[in-house]
């Protein structure tokens, strides 16, 4: 009995001894792997855990897949405000000209401490190796957004959270709150995607560090998306040199997608400098600048059009069959001048070829003043007119204008074209007649389109009557561009209509055309186009051009207009016709390489071609 009772007490002991072992390590809160049993978690050993990731915001590509804007390091060498520097030895030391550094930093001893240079990297660690033999100086380095262009600012732009230095210097100017409000560009545009969110995660984790569930509210985490443009940066900078001493802009666009290659907003300046905190100077005089260069002209601009509405009118006119294709017209000066001698019109071929402005006078005059056969007698032409220019005004409308676009901008301006309504509350209900309205004839009076539209207005030339939203983002991240741009708008004018114009586009890039200056048949191109004169009662003339290449299968829509250029023949079209070849061709003909200097001071009148 002794031996048995001995091996009772003996497992008696080892259980006990095991419930001590589990008690003593769930008190020192460690899991027990029981035989037969598994592991034993109590309750209590979950411990709450917090994991936060922050995005890094998105960067922006060209269409040739070169970085134009992201987040990196910056480097900052912050001056002492007091005592004297050697600033021979320091530009020696960083392989600055003479006087480089006086030259930097003369303007900012006129500004708010402390006083802060921008170096570059290579600078930066070239003074942190040699930071013992200068004790007065601080390098700084910090995160910002970075440009690696010096073209395109307006469409770039800038996001709130990285130029607060910029906002706070126009909050203290009058046009501070037009500019806060106008100049985001894409990275506003696009902030969210960009910018990603934030995600923090609240796991309940055991001593094994596997998760139970969570003690609080996660939020989802989302990198920042890249975009990529479909801006051609090469055309970018090309097209930016033409225009650097001249106000206007000057769009770009594929047709067949609505994607945006080029766009210029002169005067510009470099994107960096709106973020960069020690460019405090270049951004006061960006904003005090007479010619507001921080002005997005081609989207924020809306202007008269002049003679390249003329297509318009002639395609509404078309559709409602006040013309077609073989009306003519006489060159009638006592109806409105035209601006230069021609021979008959005798169609409208001939018309679009020499822009003749008494014809494009009668065409609108037909349309708004018809009245029908009809056996009612007598007929209420006020009426009647009501009725002729709304069915103009809806058809106009169509082409996307007195509407905004919906281009990937933070802002844009929607135009302007009158309707009956419109000259009821200015005049009287039958207080205008058509000779009070006839400036619409030729894209003068009430008409205001920007340069977005007046672009658009050629693509959908070019596809014979529908469009895509023009746009700079060809792809969020890869899932191509938004939605919205991807879908066709149709105008109520037929597509055999527009067809009916290209002839005259085409002549009026031949001998004897308004714009025959510009003629690409040297190099196999065939360009179609319209020229345009824009009145201006405070000083020279504005010149516009709009029109597409290859004619007979546009792969590339251009839309220029330059403040106080004149004839539009003499320096919108060669410029236009600049850019067509430098994208179509990659290179300009040797016998235009002139014109580049010319046109960005004069036109070519002056240099007698």
């Amino acid at each position: 009995m002794l031996p048995a009772n001995r091996k009772k007490l003996a497992a008696l002991g080892i259980v006990l001894l095991l419930a001590g072992l589990v008690l003593l390590l769930w008190w020192r809160r460690m899991p027990v792997d029981v035989p037969g049993v598994g592991v034993i978690l109590p309750h209590d050993t979950y411990t709450p855990h917090r994991n936060a990731f922050t995005p890094t915001r998105g960067r922006i590509f060209d269409r040739r897949d070169s970085v134009l804007a992201y987040t990196g390091p910056r480097y900052l060498l912050v001056l002492p405000h007091w005592g004297r520097l050697d600033s021979t030895r320091l530009n020696r030391l960083l392989g600055w000209p003479d006087s480089a550094f006086e030259y930097r930093s003369r303007d900012l001893r006129r500004r708010e401490l402390p006083l802060q240079l921008e170096l570059t990297a290579a600078e930066y660690n070239i003074l942190r190796r040699h930071r013992s033999e200068w004790p007065k100086l601080t390098l700084r380095e910090y995160t910002a957004r970075n440009y690696a262009t010096h073209v395109a600012a307006p469409v770039l732009g800038y996001a709130y959270a990285n130029a607060q230095p910029f906002l706070y210097q126009a909050q203290r100017l009058a046009r501070g709150r037009f500019y806060r409000l106008r100049n985001g560009g894409l990275e506003t545009y696009y902030n969210s995607l960009l910018k990603g969110s934030f995600g923090a995660y609240h796991p309940l984790l055991d001593v094994l560090n596997q998760p139970h569930g969570t003690w609080a509210t996660d939020t989802i985490y989302h990198a920042g998306q890249d975009l990529h443009l479909s801006l051609d940066t090469e055309l970018q900078a090309y097209a930016e040199r033409i225009m650097r001493e001249r106000k206007g802009y000057i769009v770009a666009l594929d047709p067949a997608t609505g994607e945006i290659l080029c766009y210029v907003s002169a005067p510009t300046y470099d994107p960096a400098t709106i973020t960069a905190l020690s460019r405090g100077r270049e951004r006061s005089a960006l904003l005090l600048s007479e010619d507001m260069p921080l002005l997005n002209r081609a989207a924020l601009q809306a202007n008269p059009p002049g003679s390249v509405f003329k297509l318009v009118n002639a395609a509404v006119a078309l559709q409602l069959g006040s013309i077609t294709a073989k009306t003519g017209f006489r060159c009638d000066q006592s109806l409105i001048n035209c601006v230069h001698e021609h021979p008959k019109a005798r169609n409208l071929t001939q018309a679009l070829k020499y822009s003749c402005n008494p014809y494009f006078y009668q065409v609108l005059r037909k349309l708004v003043n018809d009245v029908p056969d009809t056996l009612v007698q007598p007929v209420d032409t006020c009426a009647q007119r009501h009725q002729n220019l709304a069915a103009w005004t809806r058809h106009v409308k169509s082409f996307g204008l007195d509407t905004l676009l919906g281009v990937d901008l933070p802002q844009e301006r929607p135009g302007f074209i009158p309707t009956p309504a419109y000259y009821d509350r200015r005049r009287g209900r039958c207080g205008w007649t058509y000779g009070s309205i006839y400036s619409l004839s030729i894209g003068q009076g009430e008409i205001n389109l920007t340069g977005l539209q007046m672009a658009n207005v050629q693509a959908i030339i070019a596809n014979r009557g529908y469009y895509y939203i023009p746009h700079f983002v060809r792809s969020v991240g890869t899932s191509g561009p938004l939605a919205r741009f991807r879908e066709q708008h149709h105008t109520l004018v037929d597509s055999i209509h527009f067809a009916e114009l290209i002839p005259g586009m085409v002549a009026a890039l031949r001998p004897g055309g308004t714009a025959s200056l510009a003629n690409l048949d040297d190099v196999g191109i065939s360009v179609a186009g319209k020229t345009g004169t824009v009145q201006n009662d405070e000083g020279d003339d504005h010149a516009t051009f709009a029109g597409f290449a290859p004619a007979e299968k546009p792969k590339i829509v251009v839309a220029v207009y330059i403040e106080n250029a004149g004839f539009g023949g003499l320096s919108a079209a060669p410029c236009a016709a600049l850019i067509m070849e430098k994208y179509l061709r990659g290179k300009v003909a040797k016998k235009r390489k002139r014109w580049e200097n010319w046109l960005r001071c004069g036109d070519l009148a002056e240099q007698g071609h």
